[in-house]
């Protein structure tokens, strides 16, 4: 049986009495692909994510199946997906092997053996997946900005999580890390999550992305294959700048913006 779809209408969020995203709905987003979210700073890309974590007041509908996602109490909604932040807290009192054992401990893997030894056993895979367990006894504020990121990256994949959220998962990486990153997420997806992901970098959003959802002041521009959303008109209109749009000969869109519109 097929992953159900997460279905998004009318939704409404933002902070202290200002709204941000306003009766937003968006086509639906299925399981075992990756969509991600692009849009100019305020666009509404973080408060959506936000809104379907649980962390901002939120009205309207996000269903996952029979699942109302945005009527969810904390704990169910860390059985059914995971958050990662754009910025990472510094103050952590924690190793980075003991931060990822917590969230694992706090909302456990339908498949994780649930020992000691099987969390830390899981934590360790996790990390060797990202390619830090090198760092797994430091303290987490003891990282720099980039390491952070891959061990908070770690706390939200060891769940194994339904619907996988993120927040410029590569900003602060080198290359190597940034396609390391998004190879696992592709590897995520393929193994059944639904996985969002805000990605200002709209050559990389059209790399790997299997549909791209354009925010505007917090309502929807466009959705859909890359080739379709990235567009000269797209840029024009939501970013304000002249830019040409071509297809390299590998098949990958280049994107060159070159003046700015008033």
């Amino acid at each position: 049986m097929a992953a159900p779809d997460l279905r998004i209408g009318n939704l409404c969020a933002g902070y202290g009495g200002r709204r941000i995203i306003a009766d937003l709905s968006l086509p639906p987003i299925a399981a075992g692909q990756i969509t991600a979210l692009v849009g100019p700073n305020g666009a509404g890309k973080t408060t959506l994510l936000r809104a379907l974590a649980g962390l901002v007041p939120a009205t309207g509908m996000a269903r996952l199946g029979a699942d109302d996602v945005l009527a969810m109490d904390a704990v169910a909604r860390s059985r059914l997906m995971a958050f990662m932040p754009q910025f990472v807290p510094q103050r952590l009192a924690l190793s980075v092997l003991e931060s990822v054992i917590s969230a694992l401990r706090a909302s456990p893997a339908q498949s994780a053996d649930p020992s000691p030894d099987g969390f830390r056993d899981a934590a360790l895979a996790t990390l060797q997946r990202l390619g830090i367990v090198e760092l797994a006894m430091r303290p987490f504020d003891q990282l720099s900005g980039g390491q952070r990121q891959l061990a908070s990256l770690a706390q939200a994949l060891v769940r194994s999580p339904k619907l996988l959220l993120l927040d410029e998962p590569t900003s602060a990486l080198d290359l190597r890390h940034q396609l390391q990153v998004m190879q696992i997420v592709r590897e995520a997806a393929r193994a059944g999550a639904i996985v969002i992901a805000v990605l200002h970098d709209l050559q990389a959003a059209a790399r790997w992305a299997d549909q791209i959802v354009v925010l505007r002041g917090g309502a929807l521009y466009g959705a859909g294959a890359a080739a379709v959303t990235v567009s000269v008109q797209m840029l024009r209109d939501v970013y304000g700048v002249a830019a040409t749009v071509e297809t390299t000969a590998q098949g990958a869109l280049h994107i060159s913006a070159d003046i700015l519109i008033d």
